[in-house]
Order: C-alpha cells, then structure tokens, then sequence
C-alpha cells in the first residue's frame, strides 16, 4: 500500500485534493496533515487518517512524514516565513525516507518576474538539490483569485488595474487540485509542469464575461501602476497587498502569467473550467 500525505490540507487546494484522492484511491492510503483538533475532526468524519504537523516544528514534520511514501507539498501561505517552512518540510521529508514529493509552484517559476517567484524557484532548487524524487507543478493564476473584488466590480461597474493588454491564463483551484491529486498517484515523476488554463482573459475580456454572466455591465480600467497601487491603498488595502496585486498585474502585462501549454488539460483529459464556469457558482453562492 502507498502512503499518500497532503500537507496544507485544511486549505482550499489541500482539501480539495483530498476529495479528488479520495475518489481516485482506498481513503486508507490518504494521511491529511492538520495542525489543530477542529481539523482533526473533520478530516476524521470523512474517514481520512491525520497526522499533526507545524512547519514552526521540525520534529512534528518528522513524525507527520514517517512511513509516507508519496508527499504532497502544497507551498505555504506565510510569505513572510515561507523560505524557512520549506526548507524545514523538504529536509524533513528527505530524513524520513519520503520516496516522492510534489511541490506547487508558481507558472514560470525559474524565470518568472514576479517577486513571488523567489521562494519558488529556490524551493525548487532545494528539492532538485536533495534525494527526493520530485513532480513540479508550476500553478498559474487561480479563477477564484478574481472573487475578491466581484463585489466591487458588481457595485461599480468597473474593475480597476494594471494589467493593460497582458493574458491571464486563469484556471480553477479545483482543476489545480485535480492534477496535484494525479501528480500524487503517479504518472508524471520527474517532470516539471507549466499549468494554466486553455484560454487567456484579458481584464476587458475577463470583464465583457463578468457583464453577461451577472446581467450587470462591468468596464475595464486601465491604471498605470502606481495609480492603482494608491488607489487600493486609500480604499483601506494594507500597503504590502496593495503592492502585490499592483506588481501582479503589471507583470501580467507582461505576460508573466499567460501559458498556452495546455499541460494542464491534458493531464486531466479534458477542458480547464472557463472562468463564466467559476463566476457562476460564486453568483449562485452569493445568492
């Protein structure tokens, strides 16, 4: 029996790769690792075995990855501390005899712009550096990252950004999840993989789908950079966000985000989820 373990498996792309896992193996080769009873608990109501593991404790990775075989390293969300959590998780899993590992990356990590790459391209080359065997997913810019601002967009009319012509090869957390489920059970050892969705959106285009979708007309406006950057500041936007999503979509202009590989469907057998998809059921959830 293979011993699957998918770290961040409280979080969104965590969870769901577990459901996916879930249909796709015996849930007794599936460990989620939590940091919390209440996550216990819950992964304990669908049947799935926990281990309890904090980046911050090295020992508790220790014992979170003893016996597993195959890991999923979903990347960490504490950008301040990132660099230290993985390293920690990656030497861990090379102590405790992990045969494989599947990191999620950032599209275009080894060259990409972004300052969010950094700490994708040195985890990467960590890993590359170690005895772990290694899928890596270069994730692209989730569907589900535009939910943010929908009410906005909705109650003004506008989208506001930086991102002039530039194509964002948008694709779902959940068509993520998916291929990191597949990646996990096999199949793609030893590969590095670009994965976007089918089409690029331009933020007009994202915006002209947003209008027919909602039945409420949303223009597109363009800003120079630093105009949009002031503008989410004084909306209440801390200064650090305001300047991520700034920089994001100047780089995107760029086409820091855009990929036409069509990796990602392949490994799924099918079509990405178009984002009228994704703004449709947040519609239908908004109520």
């Amino acid at each position: 029996m293979t011993k699957l373990l998918v770290t961040g498996a409280s979080g969104q792309l965590g969870g769901i790769a577990i459901e996916i896992l879930a249909q796709k193996t015996a849930k007794e080769n599936i460990v989620a690792m939590v940091r919390s009873d209440e996550q216990a608990a819950a992964f304990d109501a669908k049947g799935i075995a926990t281990r309890r593991g904090d980046y911050n404790d090295p020992a508790s990775l220790a014992q979170a990855f003893a016996g597993i075989d195959r890991l999923l390293f979903v990347s960490g969300s504490d950008l301040e501390n990132r660099m230290a959590h993985h390293t920690t998780a990656v030497h861990q899993a090379q102590a405790a005899g992990v045969k494989h590992i599947v990191y999620t990356s950032l599209l275009k990590a080894s060259d990409s712009p972004m300052p969010l790459a950094a700490d994708h391209k040195a985890t990467e080359t960590l890993i590359a550096q170690s005895t772990l065997s290694a899928t890596i997913l270069r994730n692209g810019w989730y569907s589900e990252n535009m939910l943010m601002g929908l009410e906005q967009d909705l109650s003004m009319g506008q989208h506001f950004g930086a991102a002039g012509e530039g194509g964002f090869s948008f694709a779902s957390r959940g068509d993520m999840a998916e291929a990191a489920a597949i990646a996990l059970l096999g199949g793609f050892d030893g590969q590095t993989l670009e994965l976007a969705g089918d089409t690029a959106l331009t933020m007009a285009e994202y915006c002209e789908i947003l209008s027919e979708v909602s039945g409420k007309p949303v223009a597109y406006v363009d800003l120079p950079q630093q105009a949009y950057h002031d503008a989410l500041h004084n909306a209440g936007l801390p200064e650090a966000l305001a300047g991520f999503l700034a920089s994001t979509d100047a780089f995107a202009a760029q086409g820091a985000l855009f990929d036409d590989s069509g990796t990602l469907s392949r490994m799924l057998g099918r079509p990405t989820t178009p984002m009228a998809t994704v703004l449709k059921d947040a519609l239908a959830a908004r109520g």
